[in-house]
């Protein structure tokens, strides 16, 4: 692709071979970038070139050929995902539930014994599904790390569920707890577990003796629990 295919205007887009890549990389001008990103799409998990308005295209393609290995590593994790379909079966707090697709009913998405369902039409059950989830993690997390956090003497700025693939939590210097919302995939000890492991990180921001102690005194399981998504963890990664 040229750099006059580039200058097509804001709102053109395209796709682009690059060396390296088995499939066209889709490229995208925008009005509102600053500078040149590559976005993983929600939707589909595809990659994306994003170009400011304006900017040549030539520095665009060197940005894109030094990315080639994140490109390929997200491409890659992209494939092995499972979006949310009428008729799978996925974990919720760690036991098997049956996903249901019923178009016609009212209540957009609810539980019933080991069932979860859902209504509306069906392109739209996969943003639903994991909107509802999001909304779950944040039922459970909340309440256990407030408790959690009253128990060592710490308050919490605030609590954030997040879409994350590198992390289950994490706590910054300012108090602020952030978690992803996979945790209500997996059992609840292990929820509990990793609230733990970031509340304790309020008080021990390190993970030295002392944080182990203090993980340890807010679960006695932890190590167990730890263990488990070691094992496990890559699997719920893979829903949503």
């Amino acid at each position: 692709m040229s750099d006059k295919e580039f200058f097509a205007g804001a709102g053109a887009s395209g796709l682009v071979e690059l060396p390296g890549l088995s499939s066209p990389l889709p490229w995208r001008r925008s009005a509102r970038a600053a500078r040149f990103l590559l976005r993983v799409r929600p939707a589909d998990g595809e990659v994306e070139l994003i170009i400011p308005h304006g900017a040549p295209g030539g520095p665009a393609l060197d940005f894109a050929r030094n990315n080639l290995d994140w490109i390929g590593e997200r491409r890659a994790r992209a494939q092995g995902r499972l979006a949310f379909r009428d008729g799978m079966t996925l974990p919720f707090l760690g036991a098997p539930h049956l996903l249901a697709h019923r178009p016609q009913a009212l209540g957009g998405v609810w539980r019933e014994g080991a069932t979860i369902f859902v209504s509306g039409r069906a392109e739209h059950v996969n943003r639903r599904v994991g909107d509802w989830l999001r909304g779950e993690a944040r039922r459970a997390i909340q309440p256990a790390a407030l408790a959690a956090a009253a128990r060592i003497g710490r308050r919490i700025r605030r609590i954030g569920i997040r879409d994350t693939l590198t992390r289950w939590g994490s706590c910054s210097a300012d108090g602020a707890l952030s978690f992803s919302w996979r945790l209500i995939l997996a059992p609840a000890e292990v929820l509990a577990y990793v609230v733990a492991h970031e509340v304790a990180h309020l008080r021990e921001m390190h993970h030295g003796p002392a944080f182990w102690r203090l993980v340890e005194l807010l679960r006695p399981d932890a190590a167990t629990q730890r263990d488990w998504l070691r094992r496990h963890g890559a699997e719920l990664q893979r829903y949503g």
